[in-house]
């Protein structure tokens, strides 16, 4: 094993071992002290919040860090296709540690949280992500793809609010709810376009020749297996938040109605 495989591997494996102690012995500690409501949940409940606390934490890693290499990582800026990914590599293995141990909680917890759909997520990123660890390719797609990972801390914290039953209209909640509906449109969503024209672009030239039919295909299938998802989650998400929206302005209408009725 030379000296980058033997870094991505404890780098997968110091990843995966945080993320399970974070699951098993810290985020119930963290999370009683935090919110009292916790204490009162079923243990299914209580499964499946340790398992988003966990989300929440990976994401505003993995999430900001991508950010980071996004803007600034000239390298693979340059070079989208074969610039060097020695930054890139670190998020790539530290999200590739988190899926492999979400993957070990949902299935050791299914009758909880199991969902087909998440087991199908985690294993097309592993997949490619696999590619980009091992042959150092296409590290800056990788990155860009994480960049999805900032929405979930919203879409985690709108279920805390809804098993704390904190009330649908109250400020916290709808605010949460705009900005996860926002930010989950600009990360996974207004961007396809572009990046299916960013393919378009390079299709043809020398590196992406380069890279071979195998590569070529596994690059478009798992990016387009993971935008259907995104698709679907966002129409999801869409529909939750217009049904917000009419419910308050229906509770605003019924509320000047009855002010007028007073007067």
């Amino acid at each position: 094993m030379d000296n980058n495989n033997h870094m991505v591997f404890s780098i997968v494996c110091t990843s995966f071992f945080t993320f399970q102690l974070l699951f098993h012995f810290v985020s119930h500690r963290f999370s009683a002290k935090v919110s009292s409501g916790y204490n009162n949940l079923s243990n299914e409940k209580k499964i499946e919040w340790n398992s988003r606390v966990v989300s929440t934490c990976h994401s505003l890693v993995v999430g900001t860090f991508g950010l980071y290499l996004f803007l600034f990582d000239e390298a693979t800026i340059a070079d989208p296709l074969w610039g060097d990914p020695k930054h890139v590599i670190v998020n790539i293995a530290t999200a590739s540690g988190y899926l492999i141990s979400d993957l070990l909680i949902i299935l050791f917890n299914w009758k909880v949280i199991g969902d087909k759909f998440f087991v199908i997520h985690h294993c097309t990123a592993l997949y490619a992500y696999y590619i980009v660890l091992t042959q150092g390719m296409l590290a800056f797609i990788a990155n860009f793809r994480l960049l999805a990972e900032l929405s979930s801390p919203f879409v985690n914290q709108r279920w805390f609010f809804e098993v704390l039953k904190y009330p649908k209209f109250s400020k916290a909640n709808v605010l949460n709810g705009i900005l996860m509906t926002i930010v989950f449109f600009i990360v996974r969503i207004i961007v396809i376009p572009p990046f299916y024209i960013f393919i378009y672009s390079v299709c043809g030239t020398e590196p992406y020749k380069r890279l071979g039919f195998f590569v070529q295909c596994s690059w478009i299938c798992s990016c387009f297996v993971l935008d259907v998802m995104n698709v679907m989650w966002m129409i999801k998400i869409s529909k939750g938040c217009i049904k917000v929206i009419s419910l308050i302005r229906q509770e605003k209408a019924r509320s000047s109605l009855q002010n007028g009725k007073l007067d």
